[in-house]
């Protein structure tokens, strides 16, 4: 049986997946691409951060966000 925290931290990562996964689809970009594209632009950091909020929008709203926030770090797309 799962821990509360080992349920919080798998519902977590599965998150970040799915919204690094989104982003891919939403830019038609690879799965790595769109990690490092995230990584390097302050959008992965920032939906780990915000995980509490975040994760009550929709997923497109989340995608909205990190790519708001890659844009201000430099980000192209």
């Amino acid at each position: 049986m799962k821990t509360v925290i080992e349920n919080k931290t798998y519902k977590t990562l599965s998150y970040i997946v799915l919204c690094i996964k989104r982003f891919a689809d939403a830019f038609n970009l690879s799965f790595i691409e769109a990690y490092r594209y995230l990584e390097n632009y302050g959008g992965l950091q920032f939906i780990i951060n915000h995980y509490e909020i975040e994760h009550t929008l929709s997923i497109n709203e989340a995608i909205e966000d990190m790519q708001t926030i890659c844009r201000k770090n430099g980000g192209l797309i």
